[in-house]
């Protein structure tokens, strides 16, 4: 659990943590947020003439963000317009928001998804659109439909379209994952008999960093998501570690101890000559780059490990925790208003979340082998790993600490998260 210690000799403890298969994600919702808004989702009209129905989908992206209450509703006739609403009904059973829609087959294997939101009190639209999506691709519209509800009703952009990523390891290999964010479709990036970790994603999605130890060392690689084509950005002397996307994706941010210590460099994304970042006399590891492109990273040059502040381009940096002995791996919140790190407390290693403005610090996991948080793209959601009995899981808790859920990996250990991007797709 030591991170510091991870960053320098990884692989060792991933070899004794992960094992086992391949499949989705088992999500398990285990703490719900309060004031949760009733919702109705009406299984959608022609949908049972396709394989991937898009209700349940649904149902499950809006049950699993822990902020509504699903309201069973399945009349005998199924509505396909606004007008064919049993609003008393509705009313009766407690809905304040009921979805529907209707799917319909048009050329070329395409379907049209036709969906609404309706306000059951005022009896109006509150949204509506058409997606059209391949039959084969439509639990991704689901996705879509449920982003679209998740941000009339919250005010908060959804991120279920958006992917996860994590380390997986099968008997005697580690796969890189990507899967969508509620665990479904995962595909192996790339796969390998030695350990796989730190992978971080580009903004644009396109990209993903990570280091392998397949050259029996540490060795940065960059790849491309659509081509699966690979390079090997940073292989210097000694440790190559921890790389980090600039916001522009033009250079990454990684650990090197090619001058005898861990210290953080810039390297051009596509590799090319290292620029050091930090001068100590510590170990400086783990940087993050935040949204107003400045890095934050753990160091130990103050004693014990901290997390500090610099600027992107390196010179003077600034402490920022300095509640406990121990705070390591940050994450910079998407709109730059929060840090996510891990922190000892009483030798329990839980995620914690700073508010920048105030410095107040919470804990918000009860957990206590916590490590590596990536924030959602919309900041309300913290993915991390931690242990569950004697194997590694993924979980998650929102930035408030009210709503927890369980991602379990049902025949292996994974480890080693990161929330990709807003991508548009």
């Amino acid at each position: 659990m030591k991170t510091m210690v991870r960053t320098l000799i990884a692989g060792a403890f991933y070899v004794a943590m992960f094992g086992h298969t391949a499949s989705a994600l088992d999500f398990e919702v285990v703490g719900t947020g309060g004031n949760q808004i009733p919702v109705a989702i009406i299984p959608f009209a022609k949908e049972n003439t396709y394989t991937q129905l898009i209700t349940p989908v649904v149902k499950a992206d809006l049950n699993r963000s822990g902020l509504f209450k699903i309201v069973d509703f399945s009349p005998a006739q199924i509505p396909t317009d606004i007008s064919q609403l049993p609003f008393d009904e509705l009313n009766k059973r407690g809905v304040a928001v009921v979805a529907m829609g209707v799917v319909e087959p048009q050329a070329n294997g395409v379907a049209a998804v036709k969906y609404r939101l309706i306000d059951v009190a005022k009896r109006e639209q509150l949204d509506g659109i058409v997606l059209n999506q391949s039959a084969t691709q439509l639990r991704r519209v689901a996705h879509k439909v449920s982003d679209r509800i998740y941000e009339k009703l919250t005010g908060d952009k959804g991120v279920f379209s958006t992917k996860i990523a994590y380390v997986l390891k099968q008997g005697k290999r580690f796969f890189l994952q990507v899967a969508d964010a509620d665990g479904y479709n995962p595909q192996s990036v790339v796969s390998s008999s030695e350990p796989i970790i730190s992978p971080t994603w580009s903004a644009d999605g396109g990209q993903i960093a990570y280091v392998s130890f397949e050259a029996k060392k540490p060795v940065v690689y960059v790849q491309s998501l659509s081509s699966g084509s690979r390079k090997a950005v940073a292989n210097f002397k000694g440790s190559n570690s921890s790389p980090a996307f600039s916001a522009d994706g033009s250079r990454l941010a990684v650990v090197l101890t090619q001058d005898g210590r861990s210290q953080i460099y810039s390297i051009p994304a596509q590799g090319g000559a290292a620029r050091r970042l930090t001068q100590s006399i510590g170990i400086d590891t783990e940087p993050t780059f935040a949204p107003d492109g400045s890095i934050y990273f753990t160091s130990d040059r103050g004693g014990s490990p901290q997390i500090y502040r610099m600027g992107g381009e390196g010179g003077s940096a600034s402490r920022v925790t300095f509640e406990g002995s121990y705070n390591v791996s940050p994450d910079v919140s998407p709109d730059g208003k929060n840090l996510a790190f891990i922190q000892n407390s009483g030798g329990r290693f839980k995620v914690a979340i700073m508010d920048f403005a105030s410095k107040q610090v919470q804990v918000l996991t009860d957990t206590s082998h916590d490590e590596s948080p990536s924030f959602a793209p919309n900041g309300k959601l913290i993915l991390y790993a931690t242990s569950q009995g004697g194997r590694g899981v993924l979980a998650a808790v929102s930035s408030d600490g009210r709503v927890k859920q369980k991602l379990t990996e049902l025949s292996g250990d994974v480890r080693e998260p990161a929330w990709g991007p807003f991508t548009g797709k």
